[in-house]
């Protein structure tokens, strides 16, 4: 019976932040990540003024707001979901941020994005496994790819990070581009 119960919990909190993919394109279920792990995200990317962060699949924008505001980056987040691309595009209208952060209503797997100095990703092992030729494809060498929670499967990263939160440890993966 106990166990049934602490199922029920962990499937009920899970449901709470998850929310179910809004299209059959999407590549993974939107997931806020917890702000400390944005954080830790950007620094392990080392990211500095002026460069460009794309966040591909960046649902409420957080990781390209985040970017600009503590690192005076540019930002453009790549988002499926029209409700969060509206949501995060107001966002930056509101915060005055529209010169450094815009974001594309469009598919990840369809968008340029060879200006990236950074990717972050947060999506699953597999849709990193599709999105996986786009980068060597567009990324030049000495990018950054952060991805968190899912490796990307033939790549070797440069370092692991392991940080906790929401009651959990998340692995924070840097990749680095080598020349080709």
């Amino acid at each position: 019976m106990l166990r049934y119960s602490v199922f029920g919990l962990i499937a009920g909190a899970l449901t709470c932040t998850a929310q179910p993919a809004e299209s059959k394109d999407s590549l993974a279920p939107y997931i806020p990540s917890p702000q400390i792990l944005v954080d830790r995200m950007l620094e392990a990317a080392h990211v500095r003024p002026g460069e460009l962060v794309y966040d591909l699949g960046s649902g409420d924008g957080r990781i390209v707001i985040t970017a600009a505001q503590k690192y005076k980056a540019r930002g453009v987040g790549v988002e499926l979901s029209h409700k969060l691309f509206k949501a995060a595009s107001d966002r930056v209208r509101d915060l005055g941020l529209n010169n450094d952060v815009r974001f594309l209503h469009d598919n990840l797997l369809k968008v340029d994005f060879s200006p990236a100095d950074v990717v972050t990703i947060f999506l699953l092992t597999m849709s990193n496994e599709l999105l996986r030729p786009n980068l060597e494809k567009y990324l030049r060498p000495g990018a950054r790819v952060v991805s968190l929670d899912f490796e990307i499967r033939g790549w070797t990263p440069v370092r692991i990070e392991k940080v906790e939160a929401d009651r959990r440890i998340h692995s924070i993966y840097l990749y680095e581009v080598k020349k080709k």
